[in-house]
């Protein structure tokens, strides 16, 4: 059993930065394939990047450009670096882990291809 619990999420202006951090207990933190999701009110959790274990990154298409996901095997941790942030990114941001390290990049973006998940962290963008 993998437990990640997340953090960094808080109230930000727009145009502004956050990073939020997701700290995994296993040991085997490298072949851990890790994503990051998001859910805003009333929609469905979305995709927003992926860290997969041969250090390939992926984004959603509404974060590209401005998210940045990386991952410290050391410190067990991935991080998802927020700028340029809009109101529409308001969202509680989930981090997962996927234990398969063979699972291919297009199902990265697949919630179902994640065993374990964090509790979320909040995120809103508002003046």
């Amino acid at each position: 059993q993998v437990q990640l619990v997340e953090s960094g999420g808080g109230l930000v202006q727009p145009g502004g930065s956050l990073r939020l951090s997701c700290a995994a207990s296993t040991s085997d933190f490298s072949n851990y394939n890790m994503g990051w999701f998001r859910q805003a009110p009333g929609k469905e959790r979305e995709f927003v990047a992926a860290f997969r274990v041969n250090r390939n990154t992926y984004y959603g298409d509404s974060v590209k450009g401005r998210f940045t996901i990386s991952r410290e095997v050391a410190k067990k941790s991935v991080y998802l670096q927020m700028n340029y942030l809009k109101p529409e990114d308001t969202a509680v941001y989930f981090c997962a882990a996927d234990a398969n390290p063979g699972t291919i990049s297009s199902r990265l973006r697949a919630r179902a291809e994640y065993e374990y998940w964090g509790q979320g962290t909040q995120v809103t963008v508002s003046s």
